[in-house]
């Protein structure tokens, strides 16, 4: 994400050597994703599995081994062919110290300062640091540039899209979380290394503060083998994994924590307390789950709900249902959500339950008996994410084609609908159970390090939400 120096975004604009004085400066930010990493290696050819295989990195140390200093290095000539001086410099040579790694998620500020001019062989040497976002310098040295001479103004060159390398939207989610102060969270029976880096990982970009909730000995093992330091999170012993969800429970009830993060055991032990009518984490609301979808194809946001708690909603649990994700795309700053019921169908047949749910729902809303977003259904899903689909067939509707939230007939839907979007879109998402008190993040083993990180800031941004509306 450069920040935008030239005269507007469209345009590319130099400076010149003798428009350079000492003490100029100019920055980029760029947060370091593992799709970044890949893009790194097939253009450089570095094939070291620290730097690029991601099994190999989770199963080590959730890619906190894993040192990328020469992708920073070469943000510092992005600055400097782009930025300061821009284009028709030529890069003389450079001198840099890793300081520190730079690992996954990092987001790093890179800045050039002019120090010195050579007004003979108009040459510039330029001082260069990468700062994290913990204020930590990872990488300083110098630069020596031969500057151009004649100003140069033209259209930005549009790069061909590479689609392995966005994965923005979630990226956004952490951006957007970045502000809030941690949210505590328990992290519930963490014995094995994937659940307890995802929490060390979380803690580590200022998402949460980790409750660790679970057998001592087996959490401080897990802990070990990863290699990281957990002395500093709160851990309560307890012995084995339904101890676990129980004293997590009661922890939340209490108001030491605001949210929940399931570990190594079955998201049923953990609902089974979470959904207890005397000791759980009951509201009014139905529970269900969300997926925040970030699809390549698409451009924006995608939410989809219920692929992972109701089996088969009745027109109530839909009710709550989509209640529910409505105030999650509030939460991440969308105020009014364009919400999809999705059939197979975009009319109403008696003879497809869904259909009727549908039109029940979208007239519920039009009542005020489902608020802050607009609704429409039934669509079938070409209609809800395609204009020109929409327009094909004659659907007039503000959710038709730019739907934010898809909301499937059943659990079977979404989850093929979701599995679908992962294996055949290279989309990418990140989860949460909503509709109790506290927001639960539902891990997998299968999440990779952003999934995990997006999780806990929806999550974060979840509680500041229900802080702000008073819930």
């Amino acid at each position: 994400m450069a920040h935008e120096t030239a005269a507007d975004a469209g345009q590319i604009e130099n400076r010149t050597f003798d428009e350079i004085q000492v003490g100029d400066s100019a920055a980029i930010e760029k947060r370091l994703t593992l799709d970044d990493i890949k893009l790194f290696a097939i253009m450089s050819g570095d094939i070291n599995p620290a730097h690029l295989d991601e099994d190999f990195a989770k199963s080590t140390r959730f890619q906190e081994v894993v040192a990328h200093g020469m992708w920073g290095g070469a943000l510092i000539s992005t600055v400097l062919g782009t930025e300061l001086p821009g284009a028709g410099t030529i890069y003389l040579g450079q001198t840099l110290r890793f300081r520190e790694p730079v690992r996954l998620g990092d987001v790093l500020k890179v800045s050039v300062t002019a120090r010195a001019k050579d007004a003979e062989r108009k040459r510039i040497t330029f001082d260069c640091r990468c700062v994290n976002q913990d204020g930590r310098v990872v990488i300083e040295g110098k630069a020596e540039v031969q500057a151009p001479t004649e100003k140069i103004r033209r259209p930005r060159t549009v790069l061909p899209r590479v689609r392995m390398a966005e994965r923005a939207r979630l990226h956004e989610l952490l951006s957007a979380a970045n502000h809030p102060a941690p949210v505590s969270m328990a992290v519930v029976h963490p014995v094995d290394e994937v659940s307890l880096m995802g929490a060390w990982e979380a803690a580590r970009q200022g998402l949460i503060h980790p409750v660790l909730v679970g057998p001592e000995a087996k959490i401080r093992a897990a802990a070990e083998a990863a290699g990281i330091d957990i002395g500093e999170f709160p851990l309560v012993d307890v012995p084995h994994s339904h101890a676990a969800a129980a004293e997590a429970v009661a922890l939340t009830r209490a108001g030491k924590v605001g949210a929940l993060m399931k570990g190594a055991l079955h998201t049923e032990e953990l609902l089974h307390e979470v959904l207890k009518h005397d000791s759980g984490l009951r509201t009014e609301r139905r529970i269900s789950h969300v997926m925040a979808f970030d699809v390549p194809t698409y451009p924006r946001p995608l939410f989809i709900t219920d692929a992972a708690i109701n089996i088969y909603p009745t027109l109530d649990d839909k009710v709550d249902i989509v209640q529910n994700a409505i105030d999650l795309a509030h939460a991440v700053g969308n105020e009014v959500p364009k919400v999809a019921i999705l059939s197979a169908v975009e009319t109403v047949n008696p003879k497809i339950a869904s259909t009727l749910e549908a039109a029940a729902l979208c007239k519920m809303a039009e009542r005020g008996q489902i608020v802050g977003g607009v609704i429409d259904g039934p669509l079938a899903f070409d209609n809800a994410v395609s204009e020109a689909a929409a327009a094909a067939k004659g659907i007039v509707s503000p959710v038709a084609g730019r739907a934010d939230i898809l909301v499937a007939p059943d659990l079977e839907a979404a989850n093929m609908l979701m599995k679908q979007l992962t294996y055949l879109a290279d989309a990418s998402g990140a989860g949460l159970v909503v509709g109790a008190r506290v927001p639960i993040v539902l891990t997998s083993r299968a999440d990779d390090a952003i999934t995990r990180l997006a999780s806990c800031a929806l999550a974060l941004l979840v509680t500041e939400y229900q802080k702000r509306v008073g819930r």
